[in-house]
């Protein structure tokens, strides 16, 4: 028999601490949740056990803490919002028909040492899983170790162990007598580090054998020193360290095994906490509306009898004089309304479909309209998007299936309808969803916002951006010889070849052989970000070719090669944009991203020379100017800066100042700079210590800058402290158009989480707002464009700017159409200013 023993504490608390904060709407948090069972069905896969068993510890009073009261004194308790979580991990394990362990007095770590002294007795295989070292004194010929730490999963066998610690794995435990563990506040021995420890254990095994004649141990005079004074504490250490194999479990291994698992309250449980993939994962349906008790109404509903009909027929379907709903995936298109359902696989009748008169519900809009696109046709009549719909009913979510939606909206999902069960779905879907919409006030959004962008980014998708491929391999050859120059330039600097990509030998050319001032090095090495390369770069010329070489070496593996791969036979690149991605509504953009392609360096600004305007036509390029910061002026109301921006002055020269407290002709290039930073600083919730090392001076200069900033616009600290203080009442924060964000982070226990949740409560209104203004200039500078101009296409969006391609006689239309769409988008209290530039190139239109 193979058995499975998981650490359940400690894999919960890597959960826990390992994935950003997720939540249900109502405001139960999932993450914990979500990270164990992932990394509990990853081992499942990898393992394939027979039995499986989870320990947890049970309050913290255990027959070590009785006899030492300083035995993991130094424990906080238990966030709330890891502990509301814990009850629902063991419902969901025991649904699953797995064994949950805990006993009073003893520690999961002692009944993982119960089980695993079982299975070694019983010459049965043991694998551990756990993030505690503690448990490696368990392994033996039969019992293996899964060690999860934050890189990889480390499988430890007594031989492993031996490799790495040079002595049996059952002497872990003297090691720790002397070294101590401060996690678990252990003293061991004062004075011995870990070095000396492990030396002491290779040659002595055990702390009895080293005790027994201490005089001749093999050591210094203040070893041996600290050695006799600390033995009480040593014995003491041991004890504490030592996991008991005797725990009252059962010994059976066959109660082990899997018991029968119950879906139904799996599938209820897990609805309710809205973890859908993991419904998924398990391969289980979503708790249906129709299923839930307490909905009178639905309970006795039986699963419809659904009429085919023999042939394709529109003039049927408008007889109803009702929105139809279909599904369109894979060239196979379903139809279905009042109980009948048609289906085909005939392109014509598909398009002819899509173009018809009748008004349609979906689940995703965008990929039809490309479809329709691509066969020089139209998608009309879209009155219902259900993708759209959960995300803006709840933009956290990571899972927009018909199922999924149906589920949280408490609206009949038939799964025994097998194939038809999701367009079957869809009307109850719409007219709830619809409904709920109204009653969180963001129907306007829906109707004016999301769903027309869907046709208009899947036009963008359509048309895609002329690129330069021969431009392309050219550049790649002039950076891989830039590449070479600059490797050869840091060997000779370094007086060895060695990997540059490498963080840790990097580490040891840079700390250890050149002797540069080094941070604190972990068990991992030495670390090498940009961060500690900058500070590092008046220290040694080096830093600068490596610098270089990351930007180079960068260039070539994501732009240049990745761009490679994406140009499709028409010389296109047709980015996907991604609409229910980002919780602040901003669009993002895959294979490529095209809204990644670099900027900030000289070098990275040349791949925009390589997207192009077709022969005869020209690129239009329209960036919005200091958004962010006119719509922190309108929404604060706040009037010095609403004055600012009124008088067409530069904003930053006027904030600095006012910060520096000096006339405006009299501020100084680096002034600007730094009242820039604290501009953009403040939007984002930067505190002062982020800001001290942006502007490079000190945590007191930078909390007076902070200080001053928010005196000189007391409204922008009134709104910032009033959407802070609203969402931590109501549990999200809202753009100008209505559009909610959902920030569990406020509720949390954890300081560090919560300062978190405050700077996303702070930026969202504005970010959010100034994502929702571009949505709604790209969707009328595209419909103009249609009306007006139909050659003109919209082709790209990146974050504040749009790009035009026009030909070279509509280029003063184009641009007058671009200007006035993208500056009257919304009105707003200070001037929305877009600056037009035009170019063969992206790179001449934009610079």
């Amino acid at each position: 028999m193979k058995l499975l023993v998981i650490d359940g504490n400690s894999i919960i608390h890597r959960a826990y601490y390992g994935v950003r904060p997720l939540s249900n709407h109502k405001g139960i948090f999932t993450h914990a949740i979500f990270g164990f069972m992932n990394m509990y069905l990853k081992e499942l896969n990898a393992v394939k056990p027979d039995g499986v068993a989870v320990a947890f510890d049970v309050g913290m009073q255990t027959f070590r803490r009785e006899k030492v009261e300083s035995y993991k004194a130094n424990r906080k308790g238990m966030p709330d919002e890891l502990a509301m979580q814990m009850p629902y991990i063991k419902k969901i394990l025991a649904y699953m028909g797995i064994a949950c362990l805990g006993v009073e007095g003893f520690e999961a770590d002692d009944l993982l040492g119960t089980l695993a002294n079982t299975c070694d007795q019983q010459n049965q295989e043991c694998i551990l899983m756990t993030g505690d070292r503690d448990s490696l004194q368990l392994l033996t010929e039969h019992v293996t170790v899964h060690l999860l730490t934050n890189r990889e999963t480390v499988i430890y066998t007594p031989e492993k162990f031996r490799q790495d610690y040079g002595f049996e794995p059952e002497y872990l435990v003297d090691l720790k007598a002397l070294m101590g563990d401060s996690s678990d506040n252990i003293p061991g021995v004062k004075g011995i580090g870990e070095k000396t420890a492990k030396s002491l254990i290779q040659n002595y095994k055990s702390i009895e054998n080293l005790y027994a004649d201490l005089e001749h141990v093999q050591a210094t005079a203040r070893v041996r020193k600290l050695l006799a004074e600390g033995k009480e504490d040593a014995f003491q250490s041991k004890w504490l360290a030592q996991i008991v194999k005797n725990a009252p479990v059962s010994l059976d291994l066959k109660d082990y095994l899997p018991g029968k698992q119950d879906s139904e309250n799996l599938r209820k449980l897990l609805t309710e906490l809205e973890m859908f993939k993991l419904l998924d994962r398990l391969h289980l349906q979503p708790l249906g509306s129709s299923e839930i008790p307490e909905q009178e109404e639905l309970e006795n509903l039986q699963v419809p009898e659904l009429k085919f009909s023999e042939k394709f027929d529109l003039d049927f379907l408008r007889k109803s004089g009702k929105p139809v709903s279909y599904i369109l995936s894979d060239g196979v298109l379903i139809i279905y309304s009042d109980n009948y359902i048609m289906k085909t696989q005939e392109l014509s009748e598909i398009l002819d479909f899509l173009e018809s008169d009748l008004e349609k519900i979906t689940d995703d809009a965008k990929s039809h309209y490309r479809f329709a696109f691509a066969n020089h046709r139209e998608l009309k009549n879209l009155v219902f998007d259900a993708v759209i719909l959960g995300y803006l009913l709840n933009p956290s979510a990571t899972d927009y299936q018909v199922s999924a939606l149906c589920a949280n909206l408490h609206t009949p999902y038939f799964e025994d309808l097998g194939e038809f069960a999701s367009v079957q779905a869809l009307p109850a879907l719409c007219q709830k969803g619809i409904a709920q919409l109204q009653q969180e006030n963001l129907f306007q959004l829906w109707t004016d916002m999301e769903l027309p962008l869907t046709r208009v980014l899947a036009s963008m998708e359509h048309a895609g951006i002329l690129v330069d491929t021969e431009g392309i391999q050219a550049f790649g050859e002039e950076l891989k010889k830039k590449i070479s120059d600059t490797e050869q330039k840091i060997y000779t600097l370094a007086g060895e070849e060695f990997n540059i990509a490498s963080p840790k030998q990097l580490g040891v050319i840079l700390f250890e052989k050149l002797q540069l001032p080094a941070s604190k090095k972990t068990k991992t090495g030495y670390s090498t970000n940009a961060e500690i390369l900058e500070e590092l770069r008046p220290q040694h010329e080096i830093i600068d070719f490596i610098l270089e070489y990351r930007q180079y070496t960068k260039l070539q593996s994501t732009y240049v090669d990745g761009l490679l791969k994406t140009i499709e036979p028409d010389g296109r690149i047709h980015t996907n944009y991604k609409q229910t991605e980002t919780r602040t509504g901003r669009i993002s953009s895959t294979e490529p991203n095209l809204q990644n392609i670099p900027v900030r360096t000289k070098l990275g600004r040349q791949m925009r020379k390589f997207f192009k305007a077709s022969e005869g036509n020209i690129l239009l390029d329209a960036d919005y100017s200091q958004i962010e910061l006119r719509l922190m002026a309108h929404l604060s109301q706040d009037q010095a800066m609403q004055e600012a921006f009124a008088s067409g002055f530069d904003v930053h020269t006027a904030t600095a100042a006012k910060i520096f407290h000096v006339p405006e002709l009299l501020v100084q290039p680096e002034m600007r700079s730094a009242a820039k930073a604290i501009n953009f600083g403040i939007l984002y919730g930067m505190g002062a210590f982020s800001l001290s090392k942006d502007i490079h001076v000190s945590k007191q200069e930078a909390e007076q800058y902070i200080q001053d900033y928010l005196g000189s616009y007391p409204k922008v600290s009134e709104f910032l402290e009033t959407i802070i203080r609203d969402a931590e009442k109501s549990g999200y924060v809202c753009t100008m158009f209505q559009r909610k964000r959902y920030v569990p982070e406020l509720r949390a226990s954890n300081k560090q989480v919560q300062a978190s949740g405050r700077r996303i409560a702070m930026n969202t209104p504005v970010q959010g707002t100034a994502a929702d203004i571009i949505k709604l200039a790209m969707i009328r500078v595209h419909d103009r464009l249609a009306r007006e101009l139909p050659d003109a296409k919209l082709l790209l969006q990146v974050h504040d700017e749009l790009i035009i391609e026009s030909s070279l006689q509509d280029a003063d239309q184009a641009e007058k159409i671009l200007h006035e769409e993208m500056t009257n988008a919304v009105k707003l209290s200070v001037p929305l200013i877009a600056d037009v530039n035009r170019g063969k190139t992206w790179y001449d239109a934009k610079g």
